[in-house]
């Protein structure tokens, strides 16, 4: 057998290594297709409100990028049209932009949670909304027997999840009757009757609060980017890594047929 011939027989077998090395380089693709969390907003059909929250917060594009690189995914609670009608008249306008946004934050947890996880986690539970005291967190209560129901305390509101509307890594997705209210936006004690509209003086505390107890812009835009690098890191790593590993791979065939054709 010539040396030529040999080479013909020899490239399939080179091409199919490296096709292999390729797909062993890449990894397998996470299944984000029920991550949607727009689509799973709009299906439910009671949303509006949140999701132009979502939209004019930016906080909905930010999430839809947490959830492609992050390794820990999200929960999400989601308070329907009636919970944000239960505010006083005017809450959400005394809000300026950076308070909104991190009203939006503060119904964010960093990581998955099912409701059996939320069994045995330790609180506080931090959520994604900061400010100069750092992390604003929520306290969380279950049942003793599984699958009772879960609360969620902000100390200005103590909350029930009212439904499940996802739950499936990396995203977790839960109802609730009420908006979360975190104390360093509307303070404690009374501030908590502007869930119920109650008390229509509650936004001018929440205003006043505002000024002092929330993020300049520019640590709003910060926050997200830092509990993403770790993340980023790892996924450029890995293209490197991947690239050197197939640049390998052709360098080591195309050797090889050199021996050959020299044989």
């Amino acid at each position: 057998m010539d040396s030529h011939t040999f080479v013909l027989l020899l490239l399939p077998f080179l091409f199919a290594t490296a096709a292999a090395a390729d797909d062993v380089a890449q990894g397998p693709t996470p299944q984000l297709s029920e991550a949607n969390l727009t689509r799973i907003l709009e299906k439910g059909e009671q949303y509006t409100t949140l999701l132009r929250l979502l939209n004019t917060t930016r906080v909905l594009d930010q999430l839809h990028g947490q959830l492609r690189d992050s390794y820990d995914g999200i929960t999400f609670f989601a308070p329907t049209d009636s919970a944000f009608a239960k505010l006083s008249p005017g809450t959400l306008n005394a809000l300026n932009d950076q308070e909104q946004t991190q009203l939006v934050l503060y119904h964010v947890l960093p990581r998955y949670y099912s409701l059996a996880t939320f069994q045995t986690a330790s609180n506080p539970l931090h959520t994604e909304a900061s400010g100069p005291g750092g992390a604003y967190s929520v306290n969380v209560t279950t049942g003793t027997a599984a699958g009772s129901l879960v609360r969620v305390s902000t100390g200005v509101v103590d909350v029930p999840l009212s439904n499940t509307m996802l739950a499936e890594f990396p995203l977790a997705v839960y109802s609730l009757d009420e908006v979360l209210l975190p104390e360093q936006l509307f303070g404690g004690g009374g501030g908590g009757k502007a869930a119920t509209g109650k008390q229509a003086s509650a936004p001018a505390p929440a205003a006043a609060a505002g000024k002092k107890g929330v993020a300049p812009k520019s640590d709003v835009a910060a926050g997200p980017s830092a509990a993403e690098a770790p993340g980023t890191e790892e996924g450029d790593e890995s293209s490197t890594n991947a690239a050197a590993e197939r640049g390998s791979t052709v360098v080591a065939a195309l050797a090889l047929m050199v021996v050959v054709v020299n044989i």
